[in-house]
């Protein structure tokens, strides 16, 4: 068990930002296209996080023509080369999955204004 902690401090990343729930962020993905890569961005809402340690998960939530899209990011994965918070929400609950249900204006997360 401690050679399984010793690898995975190896991997886990030092410089991502803080980021809570019911924050929107702007992630830069790593798209592998045959030999080809390139950067694609995914922006939305964190509707969740699970997990601890190397394996820790998040998931982003946005409306991509009229159609709702989940994607669950690995936090520390290779593949994700950047997480910029776009704004701060201001939520009462650690899993936003009642967004799912919701369309137009009742989906989105007020700002936090400190």
């Amino acid at each position: 068990m401690d050679a399984l902690k010793l690898i995975s401090q190896d991997s886990v990343k030092t410089e991502i930002p803080q980021f809570d729930i019911g924050d929107t962020v702007r992630i830069d993905v790593n798209i592998r296209e045959g030999e080809r890569e390139r950067i694609q961005v995914f922006e939305g809402t964190v509707i969740a996080r699970k997990g601890s340690g190397i394996s820790e998960t998040f998931t982003v939530r946005r409306i991509s023509y009229g159609v709702g899209v989940e994607r669950v990011f690995p936090l520390h994965s290779p593949n994700v080369k950047g997480v910029t918070v776009v704004r701060k929400g201001r939520v009462r609950r650690a899993k936003l999955y009642f967004l799912r249900d919701r369309i137009g204006k009742a989906a989105k997360v007020k700002e936090q204004i400190k």
